[in-house]
């Protein structure tokens, strides 16, 4: 008698297969978050043809970002600015009693002065994974020692962009490797040199107040611009009217490096004013400090507002 037939098992993978297999799935990621950083050992990205794929999305997305963010896009930038050391240092000085912005009934505590606001939004997660991205491609142009017109286009980009935000840790090793890297074997257009040139200039003034080396540098590549002139001749003077004045007609790029020395032109214009008048009016206040008196308040200034126009700096000693 034969036997009945008995279809074969069909049986699938094990539960603990399957749940094992499911965990080899690659997850879907980010293109900016493809890559590793080169300097820690990431090696993909020194193909050319690599860097200048990765380089297009990293325009596309910045390009997008810019255009999502709307009237935002400033706040979103200062969201993520780096402070600097050289202004913390400025700010953290204490002030006599003759220079002092405390409110005016004449107590002679040291206070320190202006302290930097905080911002109270965080900065956007987009835009840091995209300087993430950029940090990335220009340690692979660094790792493969590219000089072409391709590294030029690139760092043009990536300097740019890390101007806007103020992320000097972006923006400087870009500004040296351009000047004294690509520029000698791919040069730059003269409007182009003069302009990156002038970036390293205010860079080395307004964030690190070595006018020494500003001025070296301006000798050293004989670039002339009326603009970073008179911010040097400001600085160098304390000139806080020609500093404002200035910075009201640079471009966006060069009002981020000014940005960097605001508050210390702005801490030593209200301490001019503390040591040289006992009241004066509220609009002239503003002015010097190049601040609405809202903020000026808002940033530790304690003067007192009287008759709704006028600030009492300090009053006469009686007796």
């Amino acid at each position: 008698m034969s036997q009945p037939y008995r279809p074969p098992a069909r049986r699938g993978a094990s539960g603990a297969w399957n749940t094992a297999k499911s965990r080899l799935k690659p997850a879907p990621s980010d293109p900016l978050s493809t890559y590793g950083l080169p300097s820690k050992g990431e090696t993909r990205l020194n193909d050319f043809k690599a860097q200048e794929t990765f380089y297009n999305k990293i325009v596309e997305r910045y390009m997008k970002f810019c255009g999502a963010s709307g009237d935002a896009l400033t706040a979103q930038f200062a969201a993520l600015s780096v402070s600097n050391g050289r202004q913390s240092t400025i700010l953290g000085r204490k002030t006599n009693k003759e220079g002092d912005l405390t409110p005016s009934d004449g107590n002679s505590g040291e206070v320190t002065a202006l302290p930097t606001p905080t911002s109270a939004k965080p900065p956007s997660p987009e835009l840091q994974l995209i300087l993430s991205a950029m940090r990335k491609l220009r340690e692979a142009i660094v790792a493969t020692r590219r000089i072409d017109n391709f590294a030029q286009r690139a760092y043009i980009f990536i300097i740019h962009a890390a101007l806007l935000v103020q992320a000097w840790e972006s923006y400087v090793p870009a500004l040296h490797y351009l000047l004294e890297e690509i520029h000698p074997r791919t040069p730059l257009s003269v409007p182009e040199l003069n302009e990156f040139v002038d970036y390293h200039i205010l860079d080395l003034a307004c964030r690190l107040g070595d006018y020494h080396a500003a001025f070296c540098v301006r000798y050293q590549y004989g670039t002339r611009d009326r603009r970073v002139d008179a911010v040097l001749k400001s600085l160098v003077r304390d000139d806080w009217v020609s500093f404002w004045r200035v910075r009201r007609r640079v471009d966006g790029h060069q009002r981020a490096l000014l940005g960097f020395a605001e508050e210390g032109v702005r801490l030593h214009a209200l301490k001019c004013l503390a040591k040289t008048y006992f009241s004066v009016e509220k609009v002239f206040v503003e002015r010097s400090g190049d601040r609405e008196w809202a903020e000026l308040v808002k940033g530790g200034v304690g003067w007192e507002l009287v008759e709704g126009d006028r600030v009492v700096i300090r009053r006469p000693k009686v007796g």
